[in-house]
């Protein structure tokens, strides 16, 4: 297909860039009056209006944008959307006053999950979760990545992460999986108990995973603890994705960057030592605006990691007790109105340098000749800036997965 007459081309990366730091982060290749041509689910070619003769062969489909903005469709590289039932009621909980570590000591949060996850068929969470991949998949992200983490017993986290497979062989997005066994304490588990029990999951957990992950914070899992699982995934072929510094400044990053983590996530409590410990690392910073929103915690510092020279992403964090949205668009407008972020430095964070923080950023996440055509096309009218501006205000008309319209 061909797509002409766009209004604002956003999101051109030159092939080889994988990911955005620093300075770099406010930059970003604009077009005005383009067209974007697609082979095979490629991008094959983009240009001026101008300059379009020799590409517009007669086989290609034509789409008109009528002056819409096409940008790199979301990438979200955090998300727990496999889960059973609703946790509501922690919602009225939270109104009410309780904190998100009250909630889970009086036996609520991830244990509510777990159990709910448990008394559910593997055929039914695979249906549950799919209205939540669709629903992501037409707000506009073609690329996410998928935990376990509401098993936390061998045979649940292992229904788990062939609930994820399955989703990944079903949807025209790209899926990357992630064992979180160890996102809380399983019921009937001594913490040692149960990081040993972690430890004996990786091997079969590692047939069907890409990354190992931990929660790597206060009243969860331990420095030594994350250490441990860590090493045990490596072995097993799984590079690690962390969760830390989201209810206190917990070592989590500098584990992480230890084992060669390919993103540290949450960071809503970070000091200058955390900015230190990623300064040349290869690991991507991950924030989660959707839950310090939902939960009322501090945004996570991203001016001042940019301003240090770090990259930054942002991901939705999907899940049913602290941030149960996966609209991006959303994610991308509080970057921008709650982390002061430019709206450049927002698209940077949800589309190339999300990708990176799953493997993706040479397939995806930029508008650059030979990765997939995941593109959003917006009505007539829409400005980079005007769609955090105007987070409420339906801005799109098709979203194009490999190249294909998302039905």
């Amino acid at each position: 297909m061909i797509i002409k007459n766009i209004g604002e081309l956003v999101g051109i990366v030159p092939a080889g860039v994988l990911r955005k730091q620093g300075a770099e982060m406010a930059e970003t290749g604009v077009l005005h009056d383009a067209w974007l041509a697609v082979e095979d689910g490629k991008i094959v070619g983009f240009g001026k209006m101008d300059d379009l003769v020799g590409h517009d062969g007669n086989d290609r489909e034509s789409i008109d944008a009528e002056g819409g903005l096409v940008m790199p469709a979301f990438c979200d590289s955090h998300t727990h959307i496999v889960y059973a039932g609703s946790r509501d009621g922690e919602f009225l909980d939270k109104i009410n006053g309780l904190s998100y570590e009250e909630i889970a000591a009086r036996g609520g949060g991830i244990l509510n999950s777990s159990d709910l996850l448990h008394e559910t068929s593997e055929d039914e969470l695979f249906a549950q979760s799919m209205v939540r991949v669709r629903e992501m998949m037409a707000k506009g992200t073609g690329a996410l990545e998928i935990k376990s983490g509401y098993g936390l017993n061998p045979e649940d986290e292992l229904k788990m992460l062939r609930v994820i497979r399955r989703i990944k062989e079903s949807v025209p997005a790209l899926v990357r999986i992630t064992f979180l066994g160890a996102h809380a304490i399983g019921r009937g588990y001594t913490h040692e108990g149960y990081v040993q029990a972690v430890v004996d999951m990786m091997p079969k957990a590692a047939e069907l995973a890409d990354f190992v992950d931990v929660f790597c914070d206060e009243g969860f899992f331990t420095v030594e603890d994350t250490d441990r699982i860590l090493t045990a995934g490596a072995a097993c072929g799984l590079r690690p994705k962390i969760h830390a510094n989201e209810l206190a400044v917990s070592g989590g990053v500098q584990v992480g960057v230890k084992h060669g983590a390919l993103s540290v996530d949450h960071l809503e409590r970070t000091g200058d030592a955390e900015i230190e410990a990623l300064r040349g690392s290869e690991t991507m910073p991950t924030m989660l605006p959707g839950s310090s929103f939902f939960l009322g915690i501090p945004f996570g510092r991203a001016k001042e990691f940019i301003g240090a020279g770090l990259g930054v992403a942002l991901a939705s964090d999907y899940n049913p007790g602290s941030s149960p949205s996966g609209d991006m668009r959303f994610v991308m407008a509080l970057g921008c109105i709650r982390m002061r972020l430019t709206p450049v430095q927002a698209l940077n964070a949800v589309t190339l340098n999300s990708a990176y923080a799953m493997g993706l950023s040479d397939i995806t996440g930029s508008i650059t000749v030979g990765k997939r055509a995941d593109l959003i096309l917006t009505h007539p009218g829409w400005t980079l800036t005007k769609i955090p501006y105007l987070h409420q205000t339906p801005f799109l008309r098709t979203v194009f997965l490999g190249g294909r319209a998302l039905k």
